[in-house]
């Protein structure tokens, strides 16, 4: 048997091993810090110069200096020569990179199935939108559709020479933290194991997969890229297939416990009201979803897209049936908009996807409720407005999401 100073000595030994561990983990979370206050001054100032960061972000210059030269060679980051506002030689600058490295985002809606592939720089690099598989598909048909086209996303972006370091899918419901969607009104789904059934179909371990839920990519994609970036206190609803909220609170995305944030669409505000696919009835997103309109004023076409184009030439053209749902719809939405400014005092509220493009007839009755509705003197100052990212906020946001690792300093290996 070992001696008690054996012991002692294999327990020193495994302390000063656990220490070695620690002061490299902490060396690297050091060095992913640094790499994303580089990534981050470079995402927003652009070109600028070494000293420029370094003075940015308050790191020494050597640090900085290390720092470039590993961005520069995994492609990263490019120099370019650009004047400065004075007279001289043009100085060597930073600017990121997009030539190696792209993200993919994927979204599922009634309207169909979008892909949306941007590069590292923020450059767009592919944009596709199928219709169907339809909400009456089923999640098997809706997944292999889906595989499909991320399968054609990925060829197309290694096509350009670029390799793929994440895909991000958003749903319209409730997605746990496996990536399983708990349940997806507007389409019909319950416990539906996403991630890994779309992954086993993709067949392509090697690329990073998540699923998560539309509303809080969009909203993403608002705080980061929009006109109203950097807001810190915003809301995007939108309602193309069930009703959500995506929220930005104090500057930082809302995610809750496990995730389950933002389903306004099933707040109850007439008990005994159309039926929900959640199984109530009278939730908001029976009495305001873009579905629950459609089914109101008889449109005559069957494919969602054309659906909706109906829908907005008739109330442009100010069809009397159609614009009385369209004001009942705002109503309903100024309500429950109102339950959200009473609990978290947003700035903006923005309308989404098919709500943006009705905009001016949902909101003069939204603003009308939403002032009744709201504790607040003038709705806590909260402002509405239409989305300027109506169709793409959801795969921008998704490919947002998918960049996160490199954001926060991970940096690609070679």
């Amino acid at each position: 048997m070992p001696s008690s100073r054996q012991g002692v000595e294999l327990t020193q030994d495994s302390i000063e091993g656990r220490t070695l561990t620690t002061q490299t983990a902490d060396h690297t979370h050091i060095r992913a810090t640094n790499q994303a206050a580089v990534l981050g001054y470079l995402r927003r100032e652009a070109p600028c110069s070494r000293a420029a960061i370094a003075t940015g972000t308050g790191l020494n210059k050597a640090t900085v200096t290390s720092i470039v030269g590993d961005l520069l060679d995994r492609r990263l980051v490019r120099e370019t020569q650009q004047t400065q506002n004075h007279v001289g030689r043009p100085a060597t600058l930073l600017v990121l990179d997009g030539s190696a490295y792209a993200t993919i985002g994927l979204e599922v809606s009634a309207r169909g199935l979008t892909a949306l592939g941007s590069d590292t720089a923020g450059e767009q690099v592919l944009r596709w939108h199928r219709a169907g598989p339809g909400v009456d598909a089923g999640p098997a048909k809706t997944i292999a559709a889906l595989a499909t086209l991320a399968r054609r996303a990925v060829t197309a972006v290694q096509s350009s020479g670029r390799r793929v370091l994440g895909i991000t899918v958003g749903v319209p419901g409730l997605v746990n933290r496996d990536g399983a969607v708990v349940l997806a009104a507007g389409l019909g789904w319950r416990d539906v194991p996403m991630r890994a059934e779309l992954a086993a179909a993709l067949g392509r371990p090697d690329i990073p997969l998540t699923v998560d839920n539309d509303a809080s990519l969009g909203v993403l994609a608002e705080h980061l890229y929009g006109p109203q970036a950097g807001t810190a206190n915003l809301i995007r609803l939108t309602g193309d297939t069930g009703v959500g909220a995506g929220i930005i609170a104090d500057g930082k995305p809302l995610e809750g416990h496990l995730g389950y944030v933002g389903e306004i669409g099933h707040l109850r505000l007439v008990p005994d009201g159309p039926r929900c696919g959640c199984g109530r009835r009278g939730c908001l997103e029976a009495l305001a979803s873009l579905p629950s309109i459609l089914a109101r004023t008889d449109v005559s076409d069957s494919d969602p897209q054309l659906q909706l184009e109906e829908l907005i030439r008739r109330a442009d053209a100010q069809e009397t049936p159609v614009t009385q749902v369209l004001a009942e719809a705002g109503a309903y939405l100024g309500q429950g908009i109102a339950a959200l400014v009473n609990v978290l005092n947003p700035e903006v509220v923005l309308l989404g996807g098919a709500y943006a493009l009705l905009a001016d007839h949902l909101t003069p009755a939204l603003d009308k409720a939403l002032r009744e509705a709201t504790i607040a003197p003038d709705a806590g100052g909260c402002t509405v407005l239409a989305s300027t990212l109506p169709d793409t906020a959801t795969p921008l946001g998704a490919t947002a999401q998918a960049l996160a690792p490199l954001t926060r300093g991970q940096l690609p290996a070679y």
